[in-house]
């Protein structure tokens, strides 16, 4: 590969603020439209008597989820040196993903005969590889706005808007029923398209203001990516991020609600509120000790309360665990993308961040099969 940095390359010594939040503007897009997808798929299958392809469906899911990243993080790095920059990609997904929530939204208005409601399912399988293609090109452009000393900071802002908008789900997903599918899904391509759009916009105006000078931390690298390790820190984040939205629920309603009174999903919203109130010290918590070491504290940490909340019964005890597990799936949140970053190739950026969303997909569509076949 040739050794010409990229326009993209230039230059950081502190955040890009505007940039950062269209990054982050679209990630909110892109979680809403998931909660549409998981909220609306079952019932479209029913509605149009697809529940035999549930199953299949599921599968073909999780292996979208796991190798489209690892695809568009190729392209991606690709367009990095020949275009010199990463947005080519990202425009594209965009902007098929847009294309195809009007293509539901329109095939439901429609309301499709015998023949036109298979187009459907294949609707359903587009939409997922179109969310999955811009992905983690779009979210592997936060190194591009921030120095690599403060990853962590700009993560603790995706990781706020990830959890306030999960915080909302009850809320969102009644507005989503209220509205029904076809304007939900017209309304997901709009703000996936426009919060795209933004971001584009943003991300060209600052590789163009100076591009002959290499970032702070260009060097020819001469490290290899470690693959194995960027897809364990995936699958690390991946595997309590699974677990709290399928399983924490229905636990913590079995053991405080007579404490409460409050149903399990509004007991997750208050756990996820509460993580991102501890994002930003969280960030900081990371800078000072290093990605690596709040990577690892964290993982250990977390793994150990991910055990006690599955096997203790008591609610004060409960109640104490959930605290420190909200505390260290926040550290563990924030330190595991930025310290991906940190052990990949530079010509290997992108790709590397797909590797980290494999990663993380992988626990995500193991509980969906087992869920599928009645375990």
């Amino acid at each position: 590969m040739t050794n010409t940095i990229p326009a993209e390359d230039i230059k950081i010594d502190k955040i890009e603020w505007k940039q950062l939040w269209s990054l982050a503007a679209l990630y909110g897009s892109i979680i809403i439209g998931w909660i549409a997808y998981h909220n609306y798929q079952p019932k479209l299958l029913v509605q149009f008597n697809f529940t035999d392809f549930t199953f299949l469906l599921i599968i073909v899911q999780g292996i979208i989820l796991i190798i489209t990243p690892l695809i568009a993080g190729k392209i991606g790095d690709r367009f990095r040196f020949k275009a010199g920059h990463r947005i080519p990609i990202i425009s594209s997904g965009i902007s098929f993903a847009a294309m195809v929530f009007m293509a539901v939204a329109f095939t439901l208005f429609s309301n499709p005969g015998e023949v036109f409601r298979w187009i459907l399912p294949l609707l359903i399988v587009f939409w997922l590889v179109a969310m999955s293609i811009f992905t983690s090109p779009a979210l592997s452009t936060l190194e591009l706005f921030t120095p690599i000393d403060k990853l962590p900071t700009a993560m603790a802002i995706l990781t706020i808007v990830a959890n306030l908008v999960y915080s909302l789900e009850p809320v969102i997903v009644d507005l989503i029923d209220y509205l029904g599918a076809p304007i939900t899904f017209m309304i997901g391509g709009v703000a996936v398209f426009v919060s795209g759009y933004a971001l584009k916009k943003n991300s060209l105006s600052l590789f163009t203001n100076n591009p002959t000078k290499p970032r702070a931390e260009f060097k020819l690298d001469t490290q290899r990516s470690n693959y194995r390790y960027i897809f364990f820190l995936g699958v690390a984040v991946g595997i309590p991020t699974t677990l709290v939205f399928n399983y924490f629920p229905d636990i913590l309603e079995a053991t405080l609600f007579p404490v409460f009174n409050l149903e399990g999903k509004w007991l997750l919203v208050v756990a996820l509120f509460i993580s991102a109130i501890f994002s930003l010290p969280a960030s900081n918590y990371v800078i000072k000790i290093g990605t690596t070491k709040s990577f690892w504290w964290s993982f250990l940490i977390n793994s150990i309360c991910l055990i006690l909340i599955f096997i203790i019964g008591t609610p004060i005890l409960l109640i104490a665990i959930m605290f420190i597990f909200i505390i260290s799936f926040t550290v563990l949140s924030i330190s595991s993308l930025p310290l991906a970053i940190e052990r990949a190739n530079y010509f290997e950026k992108v790709f590397c961040v797909g590797i980290f969303f494999s990663g993380m997909a992988l626990p995500d569509g193991i509980v969906e099969v087992l869920q599928a076949m009645g375990y």
